[in-house]
């Protein structure tokens, strides 16, 4: 079996992987490993400290660190955006792929977006429907011409 220190590492560098990839939402797997790497330099530093109280101490920091974390995120979430003249509106810069994603300018801005109807495809210079955020992404509708004012 490989040393205590190894096998934090690995966990480590597996969920740091998954934060990297875009799984963790919340920022769970991100305290995880974290608190896998204090792990490692804490079972580095102390080889004859045993498995059983690093895991407690892996479960009390993960504990004590997202508990932090959420309150953060509670106090700095999501920021409003501002309203304009025309907020709802935005032009297709970037074509939308099969599976939505594409680009707009929005509030002369560019957004990533993500079209709610997929099967409806989206060319540049399309005006679409801003509906919501999910994040960084805004999420849009085509727009209807006869419905366009």
């Amino acid at each position: 079996m490989p040393p205590l220190p190894l096998l934090w590492l690995g966990f480590a560098a597996l969920l740091l992987s998954l934060v990297l990839i875009g799984i963790d939402s919340d920022g769970l797997l991100l305290v995880g490993g974290l608190a896998a790497l204090l792990l490692v330099l804490l079972a580095s530093a102390l080889p004859q400290l045993a498995a059983a109280p690093q895991l407690l101490l892996f479960a009390a920091l993960m504990g004590v660190a997202y508990s932090l974390v959420r309150r953060w995120s509670s106090r700095h979430g999501e920021r409003a955006i501002p309203p304009a003249a025309r907020a709802e509106l935005a032009e297709v810069i970037a074509p939308f792929d099969l599976e939505g994603e594409g680009r707009v300018r929005w509030q002369g801005q560019s957004w990533a977006a993500r079209n709610l109807e997929p099967s409806r495809l989206l060319p540049s210079g399309s005006a679409v429907t801003v509906m919501g955020r999910e994040g960084t992404r805004l999420q849009v509708l085509p727009r209807d011409p006869e419905n366009a004012s």
